[in-house]
Order: structure tokens, then C-alpha cells, then sequence
């Protein structure tokens, strides 16, 4: 066999090596791809696309850890269909159904995408509202009791509902919790329906009286500057873009939709100043480049998926201080970053 003739069939066989690699990852992005729909549809409730009990279940054990470890309240709205026996009895169940989708489409529409709606059973809705003290929650729930009541549903005519508020106390489990809420709920049935029952206790009133601030905030110190005007300057404006989004995630109750445009910006800013930074830095010569692309490629990626958690009404506030405080500050800014200011010791004062 000639050179020729074995530089062509090595060449083969690397081709045919590539194809078969190529067709792997098809089907492994395929098959990663089916898990996720397939994960979805375990969480989702079938009949209005809400979560379901079980995400509920999960939603709450993680919020509450957060809530605990931010000091940042948590409330639950529980609510509940008045009289909707009496809509499948006289109009049948596909009505019924009918009200239920509607009442989660006005239900989302009410709420920020920071919260959670889930179908808890039957005419039942539990609202996830993080963030947010029992009162600012029974705001919420007067604001989503009134909107249902304007409403003329589809095939049925006006639907009212009661709602029970209570947020989260630090001893009590988080069954004792939802007994709170329900008992609040319980109590706005008893009194009439149409109207909201609010639990008046919250970790808000024992926070507050420690002087916790409510709201997350990242702090711009001139420790953090390299002394490369254009990183720094851009450094400080991530911090600025970061506060806008904390402080979106925050909005008045009933005012959302800040927070996916505040992250967009924020996200946009990020991705060129990483471009702008590797540059600086190719410039100088930085011998660990590469590896800060890398990195580099890590957050654009984690933040992707954040900004689709948002889109898709699964990020929480903890989601949004974990990556921008912890991965983008803590752990890149204040510890990657440093790798390379002594280059730039020169321009420092």
C-alpha cells in the first residue's frame, strides 16, 4: 500500500470517526432534550399547565431555605373557587374545567415571574410569593380577588374566590405553614366568600426589628478596581445593572414584567464585557487566558439558563443573588479577576 493510498484511508477512517461522534451527540442532545419535556411534564398540572402538588412540594422546600438564609419573607396565598360544585353541577365539567384554566391564566397574569402558581387540587391554587411580608401579600391577594371578580368567564358568568394569606415563621415546618393558610382561608369562607383572610405574622416583623435590610444590594469598593479604566468602569456598571434587576425582582405587587428587560440589559452587559476584557487582556499578554475564557463561557452559559428560568416563571430571587452575587462577584470578580490585576499595578495610584 502506498503513502498515498494509507493517508486516504486514514483520512477515512477520521471521517467516519467525526460522523459517528456527531451522530452521538445528536442523539445524546435529543435524548437530553426528551428528559426535559418529559420533566416538565411531571411538574405541570395537565389540565391548566400550571405546577403541580408535587413542584410544590419541592418549590417550597428549597424557597424556604433561601428565605431563611437571605432573611427574606416568604408568604403562600391559598385560593379557592367559591361555590364551584354548583358550576360542574349545573354546567357540566367541561365548564368547570374551562374556569380553572382561566382562573390560572388571570392568576399569572397578577403575579410577578419571580412567583410561583401551582394547581393544588381540585378548585384549589397555591401562589409561592417570595419576597414579600404578609402584608404586601394580602395586597396581592386583594388585587387577584378583585380581577377574578371583574371577570366574565367563559360559559359561566362571574366567578368569585376566597383567599387565605400567611407567610412563613421561622420554628414552624412547612405543613404548619400551609395549616396557617388554610386556616386563613377557612376563615374567608365562613365569612362570606369573595374575600381575603390574612394571617398577621411573619418572620417580615421579627426581621424588621433587627434592622435587616429588604432589599438585596451589591456594593461597588474600590478594593474591587484592577486599575484598567475600561474593566473597572464596566465593573461598576455591572454592579449598577445587577441592583436594577435586584430591585425589578422587588416591584410593587401586580406591576410585573421589569424584571426579564432589567435582565436582559444586564445579561447583554456581562457577554460584551467579557469580549472587551479578553481582549485588554490578550493585549497584555495574560498567560492564563484561556482558562478566563473558559470561565468566561461558564457564566454566559449559567446565565442563559437563568434568563430562561425567567422567561419561563421558575426563577426565584434566590436564583438571581446566587448567580450575580455569588458566581459573577464572589467567586469570579473578587477571586478570578485578581489572577490578573497585578498587571495592571502600574496604573493604580
Amino acid at each position: 500500500m502506498t503513502k498515498t493510498t494509507l493517508n486516504t484511508s486514514t483520512q477515512a477512517s477520521h471521517d467516519e470517526l467525526l460522523r459517528t461522534i456527531e451522530s452521538l451527540r445528536a442523539k445524546v442532545d435529543e435524548l437530553q432534550a426528551s428528559n426535559i419535556e418529559l420533566e416538565r411534564l411531571r411538574a405541570t398540572d395537565p389540565l391548566t399547565g400550571v405546577w403541580n402538588r408535587g413542584q410544590f412540594d419541592r418549590a417550597v422546600a428549597l424557597e424556604l431555605d433561601r428565605s431563611v438564609r437571605y432573611k427574606q419573607p416568604l408568604s403562600l396565598l391559598l385560593v379557592d373557587i367559591d361555590h364551584f360544585k354548583k358550576v360542574n353541577d349545573t354546567l357540566g365539567h367541561k365548564a368547570g374545567d374551562l374556569v380553572l384554566k382561566e382562573l390560572a391564566s388571570i392568576i399569572t397574569a397578577g403575579i410577578r415571574m419571580i412567583d410561583g402558581l401551582y394547581r393544588w387540587g381540585g378548585e384549589e391554587f397555591a401562589v409561592l410569593v417570595t419576597s414579600t411580608s404578609y402584608r404586601k401579600a394580602g395586597i396581592l391577594a386583594e388585587k387577584l380577588r378583585k380581577r377574578v371578580a371583574q371577570t366574565d368567564f367563559a360559559g359561566a358568568g362571574p366567578i368569585t374566590v376566597s383567599i387565605g394569606v400567611a407567610e412563613h415563621r421561622c420554628a414552624e415546618s412547612a405543613s404548619e405553614w400551609f395549616e396557617r393558610v388554610d386556616a386563613a382561608l377557612y376563615r374567608a369562607k365562613l365569612e362570606g366568600r369573595n374575600r381575603v383572610q390574612v394571617d398577621p405574622r411573619g418572620n417580615s416583623d421579627l426581621w424588621e426589628g433587627l434592622g435587616t435590610a429588604p432589599i438585596v444590594r451589591l456594593v461597588w469598593r474600590e478594593a474591587y478596581e484592577c486599575g484598567q479604566p475600561q474593566i473597572d468602569e464596566e465593573h461598576r456598571r455591572l454592579f449598577e445593572l445587577a441592583n436594577e434587576a435586584f430591585d425589578a425582582s422587588f416591584d410593587p405587587i401586580g406591576e410585573s414584567g421589569h424584571l426579564a428587560p432589567a435582565l436582559d440589559r444586564l445579561l447583554a452587559h456581562i457577554a460584551q464585557h467579557f469580549e472587551h476584557e479578553e481582549k485588554i487582556l490578550a493585549e497584555q499578554g495574560y498567560e492564563r487566558l484561556e482558562t478566563h475564557r473558559r470561565a468566561h463561557a461558564a457564566l454566559i452559559g449559567r446565565a442563559l439558563e437563568l434568563k430562561a428560568s425567567v422567561d419561563r416563571g421558575q426563577a426565584s430571587i434566590g436564583d438571581l443573588v446566587e448567580f450575580l452575587a455569588n458566581k459573577v462577584v464572589a467567586q469570579h470578580l473578587l477571586m478570578a479577576d485578581a489572577d490578573y490585576f497585578p498587571l495592571f499595578l502600574d496604573n493604580k495610584d
